[in-house]
């Protein structure tokens, strides 16, 4: 069916970019965040609704590229349950993996992003979502922006 890994894994990004889980706004979201990757042309806007330290449910609208858009996707079903220490362990085991293309352990479906190393310019658009996630959970309401950030 699939030839090597890299087609499966092009195979879950299609499948998220063209049927994403959890599109759409979340009425009863406590916070969210708006994030731009102005190279691609990537605009999303992350909505949360916390409940104490843990993420209950997460959602996202925008548009961009197939691989913001998937990273997207795969980031709300990551974060749904998770706690801020959780989602901040596994931000820094995505940005390594898109970086350098380690996986490390616990990244689950995640790992359909390690290919992105080979393409300096789709970094930015694989990890934007989680800049977003980051920045809704300090409250910040600036918009982040792949521009500012170092990635």
């Amino acid at each position: 069916m699939f030839e090597d890994i890299d087609d499966l894994y092009q195979e879950v990004i299609l499948d998220h970019c063209k049927h994403p889980r959890n599109f759409h706004e979340l009425p009863q979201a406590t916070c969210s965040a708006q994030g731009h990757n102005p190279l691609c042309g990537d605009q999303l806007r992350l909505y949360l609704r916390l409940e104490g330290d843990r993420i209950q449910d997460i959602s996202f609208v925008g548009s961009g590229c197939c691989i913001s858009k998937a990273s997207a996707s795969l980031l709300t079903e990551f974060a749904r349950g998770k706690t801020r220490a959780e989602v901040e362990r596994m931000f820094e085991a995505v940005h390594e993996m898109v970086t350098t293309g380690k996986v490390a352990d616990g990244v689950g479906k995640l790992a359909v992003f390690a290919g992105v190393h080979k393409y300096p310019a789709r970094v930015k658009c694989a990890i934007l979502a989680w800049h977003a996630l980051k920045a809704a959970l300090r409250g910040d309401q600036t918009p982040v922006t792949t521009e500012s950030e170092t990635i």
